[in-house]
């Protein structure tokens, strides 16, 4: 058996010899031994740890034809190609003959012979795969710092001299720096976020060849978020291409591509595109460009081994929670503990309202976890009106969010924005991709509307289609298109008359600090962010709540069915099917914010008497200020 270092720094050489020790044997299944070689050998966490990671190093730093891994998403999936699986090759001075394996290659080696009987044409998949879209700085930091000595150690793999030290990767790479710039106009208002971590664990890299920064200056690559940094790849798929679906989030292991054939051959195929006549070509010219850019600006992944993401927090076990049951435990004692200290947080956050501070937490922790037809179960979008307009507070607001949760967008809702920025991906016929946009967004991503940046004036055309799939995607948590379902919990923040009617839960805060106060009050949130130790146990927290199973057993239904028959028999007008709905939402969330995977009877009563709070001060502030929500 190879040694670690063997199947990660040369895994085709562990490829062809299961491919060659095939030839005695066609019936050996050699492909699928191969895969579940690679799989045995990424079990251990202490040996996939060791495999470099694109995320994190930068591609200069990394060997060609070498196993690595990428957190990302799947941005666009493009047309399946032919490739030769096996093809035959010539020796020019001996005339020997022998077979070559071509699966996880790009260029075939020299001396095919093109008309041998033994050539076997195989198919594969093309996705085109992006980071994690919103990934949150302190994930980056985490995941970096958590690089081992092997990963380290990686040696450049150009033959540039490094002349001095400079930033981390995020920094380095400024790849889609142009196409970024002439996107930014039609993006949401960007907040600056500042890193929280230990940024000394990073480690310092050499500059990358410059000529790669000027190549990219014509080249988009496609992010769904403007300012978004990191390699965009495009991941070879050869078994099970169908399991994968459009804005899947995955952990890709495979064999790195980054051959400088691959850009000659884009380059003479571009050549040629311009001397045939279009109608004889098989693909346009932008169409090329797109789906054959540079590999040293977008490298080619050949899949072994992918697996989905259900969460990409560095914090918890890359593995179940069911193989990880001395994490489970000890998470779970804790985690009525550490609600009380995040509900403390969160209290002072919203200016001493205690009630608004209890629904966050639900909403933070909630997700969906089953759909029947359109009907998303688990969802609870959270509506918080009456939020201050002064010292910038949803902005902060956004930017403690951004500290606690691994995924998550600011869009504020400007009519500039409504009327100019492009929410849903768009198909772009000419070169046959996905053009990205705003709302294509990985599942469980927290999405904060600030319906507070609103002003007068009037919505054009695209602002009203803009608004209408905002609407949409609060009510179903689905993005709507031609293309793609995207799925993710979305939160809005609000002021004004409510631009989002379709919010689970609606609650209007009532601050508890004088208006002479306001301003120091609002200064002191971020330093106190910045001076708690607590950082991470509320981020283990929020995820793990979301990951907990949940059952009621047949004697709390019988009860709820039965508090809700009373209820109805004291005001029928007062509680209808939805607000029952309403109120087992929140004591599923209660629940699982407690770490109890089953509803109690105490929780029940718990969630009817904080939604009862809630209704009771929405009536309050309707009686006082007529229809406004």
């Amino acid at each position: 058996m190879p040694s670690t270092q063997d199947w990660i720094n040369g895994p085709l050489a562990v490829v062809e010899e299961m491919f060659a020790a095939s030839q005695n044997n066609p019936n050996s299944g050699w492909e699928a031994k191969a895969v579940e070689f690679f799989q045995d050998q990424l079990k251990d966490r202490d040996t996939h740890t060791l495999v470099p990671s694109l995320n994190d190093v930068p591609l200069h730093y990394l060997k060609p034809n070498s196993l690595v891994k990428f957190r990302c998403l799947i941005q666009d999936m493009f047309d399946p190609e032919f490739y030769m699986g096996v093809y035959e090759t010539v020796d020019p001075s001996t005339k020997t003959k022998m077979l070559r394996c071509g699966k996880y290659k790009d260029v075939t080696e020299c001396g095919v012979d093109f008309n041998s009987r033994n050539t076997v044409t195989a198919e594969r998949q093309t996705f085109y795969c992006v980071p994690i879209p919103g990934e949150n700085p302190w994930v980056k930091e985490i995941s970096s710092s958590c690089l081992t000595e092997a990963q380290a150690r990686v040696v450049p793999s150009t033959s540039y001299a490094p002349s001095r030290q400079k930033r981390s990767y995020e920094e380095d790479d400024d790849m889609d720096t142009q196409p970024q710039k002439q996107r930014e106009p039609h993006a949401g208002m960007k907040i600056p976020s500042e890193h929280h971590g230990n940024g000394d664990c990073k480690r310092q890299e050499t500059e990358a060849p410059s000529s790669q920064t000027a190549s990219a200056s014509h080249l988009d690559l496609n992010f769904p978020l403007p300012g978004e940094k990191g390699p965009s790849c495009l991941v070879k798929v050869y078994e099970d291409w169908d399991s994968f679906k459009l804005n899947d989030t995955l952990e890709v292991y495979g064999i790195l591509s980054v051959s400088p054939a691959l850009s000659a051959l884009a380059d003479e195929k571009d050549a040629s595109s311009s001397l045939l006549d279009p109608t004889e070509s098989m693909e346009t010219a932008e169409e090329q460009r797109v789906h054959s850019p540079p590999a040293s600006l977008v490298p080619r992944l050949h899949m072994l081994y992918a697996k989905p993401l259900p969460h990409n927090n560095p914090l918890l076990p890359s593995a179940t929670l069911e193989d990880n049951s001395a994490f489970l435990s000890s998470t779970l004692s804790e985690m009525a503990s550490v609600r009380e200290e995040l509900l403390s947080y969160f209290t002072h956050v919203l200016l001493g309202d205690a009630l608004a501070a209890e629904y966050l937490i639900l909403h933070l922790i909630s997700n969906v976890y089953s759909r029947r037809d359109v009907l998303p179960l688990g969802k609870f979008t959270l509506n918080l009106s009456g939020c201050p307009t002064v010292a910038s507070y949803t902005e902060r607001f956004y930017q403690i969010i951004q500290q606690l949760v691994p995924s998550s967008h600011y869009l504020a809702m400007s009519l500039q924005n409504m009327n100019q920025m492009r929410l849903v991906p768009k198909k772009d016929y000419v070169a046959n991709r996905l053009v990205s946009g705003a709302l294509q967004l990985a599942r469980n991503t927290s999405l904060f509307l600030d319906e507070t940046q609103l002003e007068q004036g009037q919505l054009d055309t695209t602002g009203v289609h803009t608004a209408g799939r905002v609407y949409f995607c609060i009510a179903t948590l689905v993005n709507r298109h031609d293309f793609l379902r995207t799925e993710f919990p979305g939160g809005t923040v609000q002021h004004f008359s409510s631009l989002s009617p379709q919010s689970d839960c609606q609650i209007h805060l009532q601050p508890q600090v004088a208006p002479s106060q306001l301003d120091e009050s609002l200064s002191s949130i971020h330093m106190h962010l910045q001076a708690s130790s607590q950082l991470n146990k509320f981020r283990i927290y929020l995820s793990m709540a979301r990951l907990l199973d949940y059952s009621i057993s047949d004697e709390v239904t019988k009860s709820v069915e039965d508090d809700f028959v009373d209820m109805r028999k004291d005001d029928p007008q007062s509680v209808s099917a939805e607000d029952l709905h309403r109120m087992l939402v929140v004591a599923r969330l209660l629940s699982l914010s407690l770490g109890q995977t089953s509803l109690s009877r105490d929780s029940w009563l718990r969630a009817k008497h904080i939604e009862m709070l809630r209704r009771s001060r929405m009536e309050q502030h309707k009686c006082v200020n007529g229809n406004e929500p």
